[in-house]
């Protein structure tokens, strides 16, 4: 309840294959720490890095804001895609003229694609076993 009744606080959740990520922001100095370290330490390779503040350089505001995720599950990729997708939620909640911008740029869109299951009878999800006629 408390988290709510700061209006310069603005939290959303971002999803991406199976990572979620929890994401704070407010206005300040251009903070950044994911999971307790600075992003730059916690994203391993320069992609995940830039996905992670796409959506502030979208908007030009990368020195703007602080930001304080927490995200758990999945891989890298998945974690820095989730960090995104929390991100530009709460842009959007913090200014809501942010949304046109970013829903432009394909940041506001859930990724919906996971790993498909693998079937029994199969050795994956849509390899067969070698076919022998004879």
């Amino acid at each position: 309840m408390s988290a709510k009744s700061k209006t310069d606080e603005f939290i959303a959740t971002g999803r991406r294959k199976t990572s979620t990520a929890r994401v704070r922001i407010k206005q300040g100095t251009g903070i950044f720490v994911i999971n307790g370290k600075d992003y730059a330490e916690y994203c391993s390779t320069e992609q995940n890095r830039k996905i992670v503040l796409s959506p502030l350089t979208t908007i030009d505001m990368v020195g703007g804001v602080d930001v304080t995720v927490n995200v758990s599950g999945g891989g890298g990729s998945g974690q820095a895609g989730a960090i995104r997708h929390g991100l530009s939620r709460a842009l959007e909640k913090m200014d809501s003229e942010l949304r046109v911008p970013l829903k432009k740029a394909g940041h506001m869109r859930r990724d919906p694609r996971k790993i498909e299951r693998k079937k029994t009878g199969q050795p994956g999800a849509r390899k067969r076993f070698q076919f022998s006629k004879r």
